[in-house]
């Protein structure tokens, strides 16, 4: 037994594999399942004393990690310059690399998440698939409340009409305000779908971005004061107003007009939080208060890059595409 095994280990250290076919050749030469070398020792301990069974059984175990360990070694360099060499190397003379570039949707959503994190919100990402409270109930809009007509969305089940295509982040907020306790500073940025025609200014589907912001004697003031900070950053000094308006889950409510191109145009809404909205959430409004504000990130853009039709951007035309070479 030991001569055979000093033969075994001298065969295992003298064969050189260079080839696939080699590997598969010693791995049958040593444990093929009939005339494998170590295949046969192993039969052959049976017929051996129990003691010298523990020792022979040991070496040839040893005998067989170090097979499986030169093969393993093989494949392993092996597989590694097969990739090297499918790989493209653009440090070759004469050779010439296309390099792509980020959609400006995602350059804008980047440069929001940018300059608001830098005034402290921290950035948290929801679930496009909502359930009725989050979407709306929550949001001080009841199932009958005319302002759902605005926000017509997507059902998911006939059986369940409480489950939907969420029709803005706000629902983020409401997700974050039940696990937290103020004071906090939150932004959310995401897809949200309505029921709308597709045409050059409105898509079933859209990008919003919306912020909000809790703490003690939080007032419009702070909210005013971080719009300027987002609108100029974006546009630098333009002119800014604020028009009253309506949104259920905000009291008092505005709508954000930049002057461009010789006319007031509409770009996101705000307000500060309806207390409705703090008690649905656990959070006492007697002793916080905060403000809430939502843009649109496709009008965004179009204002940005002075485009005019909205349908460009989900019609992947790498002729559009490739203009957006840098950060924004």
């Amino acid at each position: 037994m030991d001569k055979k095994i000093d033969q075994a280990k001298e065969k295992i250290k003298c064969f050189h594999i260079k080839t696939y076919n080699d590997s598969e050749t010693f791995r049958i030469q040593f444990l093929g399942k009939k005339k494998g070398i170590l295949t046969i020792l192993f039969k052959e301990l049976k017929q051996t004393s129990i003691h010298e069974r523990k020792t022979y059984g040991k070496i040839i175990n040893e005998l067989k990690k170090e097979v499986k360990n030169k093969i393993k070694i093989f494949k392993l360099k092996n597989d590694f310059q097969n990739e090297k060499i499918l790989k493209f190397d653009p440090t070759i003379p004469g050779e010439s690399i296309e390099i792509g570039s980020r959609h400006p949707i995602s350059l804008i959503k980047e440069r929001i998440i940018t300059l608001l994190t830098r005034i402290g919100f921290i950035y948290v990402d929801g679930p496009e698939i909502e359930d009725d409270w989050h979407n709306f109930t929550a949001l001080n809009i009841p199932i009958y409340h005319p302002s759902r007509d605005m926000q017509d969305t997507f059902f998911l089940c006939k059986k369940n009409q409480e489950i939907l295509l969420r029709t803005h982040t706000s629902s983020v907020q409401i997700r974050y305000m039940k696990k937290h306790s103020p004071p906090f500073r939150v932004l959310s940025i995401g897809k949200v779908y309505r029921n709308e025609t597709i045409s050059s200014c409105s898509n079933f589907m859209f990008h919003q971005a919306e912020g909000f912001y809790i703490d003690k004697k939080v007032s419009f003031s702070d909210l005013k004061q971080t719009i300027h900070y987002l609108i100029s950053s974006f546009f630098g000094e333009v002119k800014i107003r604020f028009r009253p308006s309506y949104f259920p889950f905000t009291e008092p409510s505005a709508e954000v007009d930049i002057y461009c191109n010789s006319g007031w145009l509409e770009i996101m809404g705000c307000g500060m939080i309806d207390p409705k909205v703090l008690k649905n959430v656990n959070i006492d409004s007697e002793i916080y208060s905060g403000f809430a504000f939502g843009l649109g990130i496709e009008r965004l853009s179009l204002i940005i890059y002075q485009m005019k039709d909205i349908r460009i951007y989900f019609n992947n035309d790498i002729r559009f595409l490739k203009q957006f070479k840098s950060e924004f």
